[in-house]
């Protein structure tokens, strides 16, 4: 429908989706895997293709149970966070921490290569920085995408940064 607001087209595909039209998923899917791969790619690294994909998988399982086509985004996000945060935990314990690859304190590489110094943060305190420092999300909402209080996300976005700051400046 070509006078359909972006908006009111989302809503559109996200029921047919639900009623198990197989091309209004796959359009949806279209519609949601990048953003879904902008949103796990930073908290799971390395393993963030794995992740956005279980989050799609999690999403099309569950599509049934949105009630609100309107809130697609932000329970999409919250979905791929959950699932960013589970397969780096996973793969963190699958692969032995190699410390001979980390640069030297004082090497000019340090400071210099940003995703190093975000790949030795915590999944948890990857995923706070991209909610509140690249989505730009308030303690409130990253809270509830992550399951946890107001001050365990403002502790957490304090030693994330404090960390970050640490490395970047080292």
């Amino acid at each position: 429908m070509p006078d359909e607001r972006p908006d009111d087209q989302t809503a559109r595909l996200v029921r047919a989706a639900q009623r198990g039209d197989t091309l209004a998923m796959a359009e949806l899917l279209d519609l949601l895997a990048p953003y879904v791969g902008r949103v796990c790619a930073p908290i799971a690294l390395d393993q963030g293709a794995d992740a956005a994909q279980d989050a799609l998988v999690a999403v099309f399982k569950s599509l049934r149970a949105l009630k609100d086509p309107a809130a697609l985004h932000g329970w999409v996000r919250a979905i791929a966070v959950r699932e960013a945060v589970r397969t780096a935990h996973r793969a963190a314990r699958t692969v032995p921490a190699d410390l001979s690859a980390l640069p030297a304190r004082g090497d000019p590489q340090l400071s210099a290569d940003i995703s190093d110094v975000l790949d030795r943060l915590s999944p948890e305190h990857r995923a706070v920085l991209m909610l509140r420092d690249v989505e730009g999300l308030d303690e409130r909402t990253a809270a509830a995408l992550l399951g946890v209080r107001t001050g365990t996300v403002k502790s957490r976005l304090h030693r994330a940064r404090d960390t970050f700051r640490k490395a970047w400046t080292s």
